[in-house]
């Protein structure tokens, strides 16, 4: 048998307050019927002796102090789910906005996931092929990943959620399906119907469940979000066996709701004004990716996340750092140079790709050429500051070449467009190449035997149109602007 308490003690903002409760549990899901026949819903977040604070998920206003009736539901917030979730447009709360109905739930899983031993984890192997040579080569994607992707406001990382949507594959060996959960917080109608339009119009809809939280939406739905998305991603990796990739964009928007309702419950705020326990609450939502011991499926996160000033330092991108294994960084100069997708190759990272490239994942040679290009790019930076302090005709042939090898490298390797989808031997193969444009000698990242293989000048030569005469004109040209 279930209470109804009439009337509430208090409203303030998203919460109301309701006294001489007894038996309720933190997290518990409250309905809330107003005094025109309606329905709201909400849940526990705090209890105070028989005082208990409940978060209204679609907000407070035309709430009655007097005629409105509250039930305690005796259960976390649940997520209906079954295989229908695919293709199906839902909104931060769960609930589906693509006029095609209820999902016929084959089971319910409580939003907040389930504990998880770190003992039955799987070390991540194997990886994801996203079509994007410079994630793939320089910064795979691991399955049971998560890898942020760092952007700044007004850069094209929308488009490159889209793409990595559209792309997205493994070398399915083992007969599992492959899927992607995406959750957008924050984002307003356009954006919206941008990335729905983008994935039917690409087919790819139907291997996509989505959950919509628009600028307009409660605060408290973009807290949902993250948590459904996840909770739909676990049912599809360990109960269907599916590899699933969860893309979750913005987590900057996500945690500024974090902080105003913190703020509404009246806590101490911390850095920037952000709760305390900001750093715990992102943990509990990035820890979600992995693989469980005896499932065959597994989930990976790319969350995507806008740095305020293009601030690093700044909370958001500082904490998610410190919980997820590595970050990808878009470059607002490559940006503003027409390079896409402009991502800062020196500032990124996976920490997981060395155990899940190389033979028999990618390619025996993955691993020496990434190493090359990082260090051959790093020198490219070197000399064009030494360039800004001697000027460019006073740098030697080798750093001349180098500042070629650079231009190459983000014209041809970093810059491939919305549309083109390269396979991974297509990715390594013209990493090769560009290395090539280097003397033999500069390349001392990798073993002889494997420049054998792969280093050739001449191909270097007739990729780029550079004709041995042309070849000195156009390490000029590169210095010279």
């Amino acid at each position: 048998m279930s209470l109804r308490y009439k009337g509430l003690s208090e409203i303030n903002g998203p919460l109301v307050v309701l006294d001489h409760v007894q038996n309720a549990s933190f997290d518990e899901i409250v309905e809330l019927e107003l005094e025109n026949g309606s329905t709201r819903t909400g849940r526990i977040v705090q209890i105070e002796g028989e005082r208990v604070v409940i978060q209204v998920f679609e907000g407070t206003n035309k709430i009655s102090l007097v005629n409105t009736t509250t039930r305690l539901m005796g259960h976390p917030m649940e997520l209906p789910l079954s295989k229908e979730i695919l293709g199906r447009t839902f909104n931060g709360a769960g609930k589906p906005i693509d006029h095609l109905g209820n999902i016929f739930a084959e089971k319910r899983m409580d939003i907040n996931g389930l504990p998880l031993n770190p003992v039955s984890r799987v070390y991540p192997r194997n990886y994801i092929n996203t079509g994007i040579s410079s994630i793939d080569a320089l910064m795979t994607l691991i399955r049971g990943q998560k890898l942020p992707i760092f952007s700044g406001s007004g850069m094209p990382h929308n488009q490159l959620a889209v793409q990595i949507v559209k792309q997205a594959n493994i070398a399915d060996k083992e007969g599992a399906g492959f899927c992607i959960v995406f959750a957008a917080m924050g984002v307003k109608n356009d954006v919206a119907d941008y990335f729905k339009r983008s994935f039917e119009e690409a087919g790819v809809m139907e291997r996509v469940v989505m959950f919509v939280n628009l600028a307009n939406d409660p605060i408290i739905e973009r807290i949902l979000t993250p948590r459904c998305a996840l909770t739909a991603a676990e049912y599809l990796a360990y109960e269907k066996d599916m590899h699933v990739l969860v893309i979750l964009s913005d987590m900057t928007s996500y945690c500024e709701a974090v902080r105003e309702f913190s703020s509404s419950k009246g806590e101490i705020p911390g850095r920037k004004g952000y709760p305390g326990y900001l750093y715990s609450d992102l943990a509990s939502l990035y820890e979600r990716a992995g693989i469980i011991k005896g499932s065959k499926g597994s989930v990976t996160q790319i969350p995507i996340l806008t740095m305020p000033n293009d601030d690093i330092t700044h909370p958001v991108p500082d904490l998610t750092g410190y919980i997820t294994e590595g970050q990808i960084s878009l470059d607002r100069n490559l940006d503003q140079m027409g390079i896409y997708p402009p991502v800062g190759v020196l500032p990124s990272l996976s920490r997981l790709m060395k155990d899940g490239i190389g033979e028999g994942y990618t390619r025996a040679d993955h691993s020496a050429l990434s190493n090359q290009l990082f260090a051959a790019y790093a020198k490219v930076s070197d000399a064009k500051s030494l360039a800004s302090v001697i000027g460019e005709d006073e740098l030697s042939d080798v750093d001349k070449k180098y500042m070629l090898f650079g231009n190459l490298f983000e014209e041809h390797f970093l810059n491939q467009g919305f549309d083109c989808n390269r396979t991974i031997d297509e990715t390594l193969d013209l990493g090769w190449k560009l290395l090539s444009v280097l003397p033999r000698g500069e390349l001392d990242r990798v073993d002889d035997e494997v420049l054998d293989k792969f280093y050739d000048h001449e191909a270097a030569v007739k990729e780029f149109g550079l004709k041995e005469e042309k070849f000195i004109k156009e390490l000029e040209r590169s210095v010279n602007g």
